[in-house]
């Protein structure tokens, strides 16, 4: 039992010396993104967020969420997500950049627009062609990626490049090739996967910096309240009407 409590004590501190890195490394670049996701959405335009396999979960962790932006739109991917059977079919369907104008074309995004792409390694054909025909179209893209996952292998996009080369700005998770976090005796491999804890923190970190940064352009952000407290579900009723036309998450 003290062997397992270690275990998970080391692991955390794994997490909180990622979620630390972050802090002192990547707040600058937090910093550019919002403020070009705030200017967009103040001119009218749509955000919308996609992950690639895993990463899926912490785009969607942004979406419809007490304190969040009401504005964070996800972007869906036939059978990129985890419940699709089998499950293997989702790293199948990330590694195809055919998909990605259909998906855009479906969500209509268009110059104007901001797009976070999510793909902690950054080289798979969906997420780096979702970015660079995002990019294509005038929407500001926005990755995040792990630079040292990313730089580590080659990628499977046709034209040879990676998320990290499709984007506006580029968030480094700095999450460590292979993900996994600790060597243990006895497994033939790391354990404790680290780009769950971190990649959902940047992107809220991320959130709330938007938000931020609308308040200083004199934009009101529509912000989620939680519905398990006394008249939340009527304030967020009241904040989905109002911004009907830039939320596609009910239709």
């Amino acid at each position: 039992m003290a062997e397992t409590a270690e275990l998970g004590a080391r692991y955390l501190d794994a997490a909180i010396a990622l979620l630390e890195g972050l802090r002192d490394r990547e707040l600058p670049a937090v910093d550019d993104a919002a403020d070009g996701i705030a200017r967009a959405l103040a001119a009218g335009g749509r955000l919308f967020v996609f992950g690639g396999g895993h990463s899926a979960l912490n785009a969607q962790d942004v979406v419809y969420r007490a304190g969040g932006l009401i504005l964070a739109n996800p972007l869906i991917a036939p059978g990129n997500d985890l419940s699709v059977r089998p499950i293997t079919t989702s790293s199948a369907v990330e590694k195809l950049p055919e998909l990605a104008a259909p998906v855009l074309d479906g969500a209509g995004v268009r110059a104007g627009d901001a797009l976070v792409v999510l793909s902690l390694s950054g080289r798979n054909g969906l997420p780096v062609e979702l970015a660079r025909l995002g990019r294509d179209r005038g929407a500001l893209v926005v990755g995040v990626t792990s630079v040292a996952a990313s730089t580590a292998e080659p990628s499977r996009h046709p034209s040879g490049t990676r998320l990290l080369d499709n984007c506006d700005v580029v968030l480094d998770a700095g999450v460590p090739v292979g993900d996994a976090a600790l060597a243990v005796d006895g497994v033939p491999q790391k354990i404790g996967p680290t780009s769950g804890v971190v990649c959902s923190a940047l992107m809220q970190a991320l959130m709330v910096s938007v938000i931020g940064r609308m308040v200083a352009l004199g934009v009101e952000p529509p912000v989620f309240m939680s519905a398990n407290i006394a008249g939340g579900a009527e304030w967020n009723d009241r904040m989905l009407a109002e911004n009907a036309d830039r939320v596609f998450y009910l239709r």
